[in-house]
């Protein structure tokens, strides 16, 4: 190809390298993309944040007029004590949303000395979480592979989409761990060091130009620290990345594998270059690094005033520090080669947005990406007992102890108000146990946050594919659970009744886990979560018509809660299918003669018609289409609800 000289050695190497096994046509179509979308540099100048004060209420900057430039293959780092604006400079560069409406962002970040639009800028970036959310039950490789199908690469030829996938794992040195699971609260998987790496690969199994990772360090010791960022670095040179990462107080060998350094404190820059030269410009101040002293804990302690037995004398000091900084001659020279970046730019910047947006197009379509979240969630949902597993365990047990308690009831009046509680048990404590469901939710849930964030896919694919992945298992539970306890407990004995039931508590489950997915979207911690969930079941089980019933039921509740109680539906309707064509005895008193406790047109022959209890409530047989479509309505309202709370989340 002509225009194949014009590239790096680089660039050569990651084209023969993922794709390989592709033929001619289609390697010169890859090679293409990567030759005309390369990214030069990145730039930022004037970065500056600023919220409003919780004291004084008025503006307040926590972060201040921020300036760098990183070349690609470069990785550099943003240090600085904690509190600072590490990560809230890092959002700004990685033109994430703010977390409030009240935070304000001023400056310009620049690609090639020219403004992406949020779509080119989004498919040329990745942004790695301090505490990357992954899939514990999915390997190492299944993990990069899903990744690869929710993204732009689905576009790509199988082969070369496994390809890409096997020279990331090299790369890392995660070969002999592809088919170990990353790891779960119930299942050992990969250790502390490795799960970060399989973090940053699968942000690049898209072959993003610019990396961003918050404290891609925190929690590891130096050893995993120092594998870690070696690996970055490796990769970057190699494929002509750009990576920028917050980290904090990293050993000295770690500390310098970065090739420039970012130092931060209250917000303001106190030095951006080269990390070889940090050192001699503190030593210019006057502020020599001590022989056997780490560098980064030498400056991280220069700027860090939190723990000044002097706060004003300290303060006045990093003051000081920060001014000599900005009259220093390489904060100027930064400053001349951010202009430079942009001056020089011309159309070059712009051409590598259309390119990008060009390949943003090719983004997996949305049934496309429903079948791969569907796919992935399937994998999990066998593998992690939280998931179903448990679940399912919970339930059956729960089956067997109600068909035991309820054993065998006879069809007389004593049996009576023992088989309306074992309805009402049977409903209501199957859909209070979903609560089981909240912490697997919450796992989808930031792997949501993460990949939402990173431009994958959004609401209403994670919505759509949640519900569908559940119903199978939502089916079999209720299967389950039915099989034995109806028959135990003696409900009526028909085929029709048994799979009326069924379906009943089918939809209860449905409702239920819908109402755990809106409340945990909502709240998503673990324990506010659950307690709203079950707050929510309290509620229902006290007005769904059992507790008290509907005849006489206060009116406020009546009117407010009873009627979209998806519990009331569920009740009601297994109450018609026990009650409505089955006859009781009346307890004898005498040949011929009985006591009847509910009458009706059948006491003189000393029985009683089930429609005779049912009265008692209100209820009367012929309703079930309605109420069918009224629990469809509260099963998708549940989901839509929270599909809006979702969209509305920034």
């Amino acid at each position: 190809m002509a225009v194949a000289s014009t590239h790096s050695d680089t660039d050569v190497e990651r084209v023969v390298k993922y794709t390989a096994s592709v033929d001619v046509e289609k390697r010169a179509v890859a090679e293409a993309h990567l030759i005309n979308t390369t990214v030069r540099n990145i730039s930022w100048k004037g970065a500056t944040v600023t919220v409003k004060d919780r004291e004084t209420k008025l503006p307040k900057n926590i972060i201040e007029n921020v300036e760098g430039i990183v070349e690609a293959g470069e990785i550099c780092a943003l240090m600085g004590p904690s509190g600072c604006g590490k990560t809230t400079l890092l959002n700004m560069l990685a033109s994430r949303p703010p977390p409030t409406t009240s935070q304000k962002t001023e400056g310009s970040v620049l690609v090639n000395g020219s403004t992406p639009s949020r779509a080119a800028f989004r498919e040329m970036t990745r942004f790695v979480e301090q505490d990357d959310a992954l899939i514990g039950s999915l390997t190492v490789r299944e993990t990069l592979a899903f990744a690869s199908r929710l993204a732009s690469t689905s576009a790509l030829p199988r082969r070369e989409r496994i390809a890409r996938i096997d020279g990331l794992l090299d790369s890392f040195g995660l070969r002999e761990q592809a088919d170990a699971l990353i790891g779960t609260p119930l299942r050992k998987g990969v250790s502390g060091g490795q799960k970060r790496r399989v973090g940053v690969a699968s942000q690049l199994i898209t072959s993003p130009k610019i990396l961003f990772l918050d404290e891609p360090t925190s929690g590891l010791d130096s050893a995993a620290s120092w594998e870690v960022v070696n690996y970055l670095k490796g990769v970057a040179k190699r494929n002509n990345l750009i990576v920028i990462a917050s980290i904090h107080q990293p050993s000295s060998s770690t500390f310098n594998l970065f090739d420039k350094l970012l130092l931060l404190s209250a917000g303001k820059p106190h030095y951006f270059g080269p990390v070889a030269a940090v050192t001699a410009h503190y030593e210019s101040l006057g502020h020599e690094v001590p022989l056997h002293v780490n560098p980064a804990e030498f400056l991280l302690e220069l700027v860090n005033i939190d723990f000044a037995a002097h706060r004003a004398e300290a303060s006045q000091r990093l003051g000081q520090l920060q001014a000599a900084w900005t009259a220093s001659p390489r904060a100027k020279d930064l400053a001349a080669a951010v202009a430079d970046v942009e001056a020089a730019a011309g159309g070059r910047g712009a051409a590598v947005v259309a390119q990008v947006d060009d390949v943003a197009e090719r983004k997996p379509s949305m049934p496309s990406l429903v079948l791969t979240l569907i796919h992935r969630s399937f994998v999990k949902s066998y593998r992690d007992v939280v998931a179903y597993g448990i679940r399912l365990a919970m339930y059956t047990g729960l089956a067997i102890m109600m068909g035991t308690v309820w054993l065998r009831l006879d069809a007389d009046q004593a049996s009576i108000i023992p088989l309306t509680n074992a309805i009402f048990f049977g409903s209501a404590f199957m859909s209070f146990m979903a609560v089981a469901y909240c912490p697997a939710y919450l796992e989808d849930y930031f792997q949501f946050v993460k990949e939402k964030h990173n431009g994958l896919y959004g609401a209403t694919e994670l919505i759509i594919s949640n519900f569908f992945i559940g119903i199978p298992y939502l089916f079999l539970i209720s299967i389950v659970f039915s099989s034995i306890s109806y028959w135990l407990s003696n409900f009526q004995p028909t085929a029709t009744a048994f799979f009326t039931w069924v379906f009943w508590l089918f939809l209860d489950l449905l409702a239920a886990e819908g109402l755990v997915v809106f409340m945990t979207s909502l709240f998503p911690t673990f324990v506010i979560s659950l307690a709203l969930v079950a707050f929510a079941n309290g509620l229902w089980m006290s007005v769904d018509g059992f507790m008290v019933q509907p005849t006489i039921l206060n009116v406020f509740y009546k009117y407010v809660f009873h009627y979209w109680d998806y519990q009331k539906y569920v009740f009601e309707n297994m109450m018609v299918n026990e009650f409505a064509d089955r006859v009781y005895a009346c307890a004898r008193t005498g040949p011929g003669e009985g006591d009847c406790m509910w009458q009706t047109d059948l006491a003189d022959q000393c029985l009683i018609r089930g429609q005779g209890v049912l009265d008692q409530y209100g209820y009367e047989p012929g309703y079930m289409g309605k109420d069918v479509g009224i629990m469809m309505g509260i099963i998708v309202g549940y989901r839509i609800a929270a599909w809006i709370v979702l969209k509305l989340k920034k």
